[in-house]
């Protein structure tokens, strides 16, 4: 049978962490948990323990984002099971499980930048400061 793994994730990486995860083509079973917050960096374990259903958890390990701050091991702990850290960028996580990295492809996009003024001055142009 196989292992069972909670993601907890926020609401602004909810959708891009279950497109890495379907892309990875996983030998596990995973589900996604959105804890309640817009940025999973701000993630805390405190967060964790007042937000995500104990009696809920039916996974055998969960991995929290990061830069999730806080003691995993007494939250492991508490809840009976491994909480890990994952990596600090999720395109990262397919590397957790022996699997390629999958990068951002930015092939598909032309952009430009270009800038209507000079953003340094000769020094001859700038005020002279007095003397004191």
């Amino acid at each position: 049978m196989p292992e069972r793994i909670l993601f907890l994730t926020g609401h602004l990486a909810a959708g891009r962490l279950r497109k890495v995860l379907t892309q990875m083509d996983a030998d596990f079973v995973w589900e996604i948990h959105d804890i309640g917050i817009q940025v999973a960096a701000l993630m805390t374990t405190e967060l964790i323990r007042r937000r995500l259903p104990h009696t809920a958890i039916t996974a055998e390990r969960i991995i929290v984002p990061g830069y999730c701050a806080g003691d995993l091991a007494s939250l492991s702990k508490e809840l009976g099971l491994p909480v890990e850290r994952g990596p600090e960028d999720l395109h990262d996580l397919p590397t957790r499980f022996g699997r390629e990295r999958q990068g951002v492809d930015l092939s598909r996009h032309n952009v430009r930048i270009r800038s209507r003024r000079s953003l340094t001055a000769p020094a001859s142009s700038l005020p002279k400061a007095p003397m004191s």
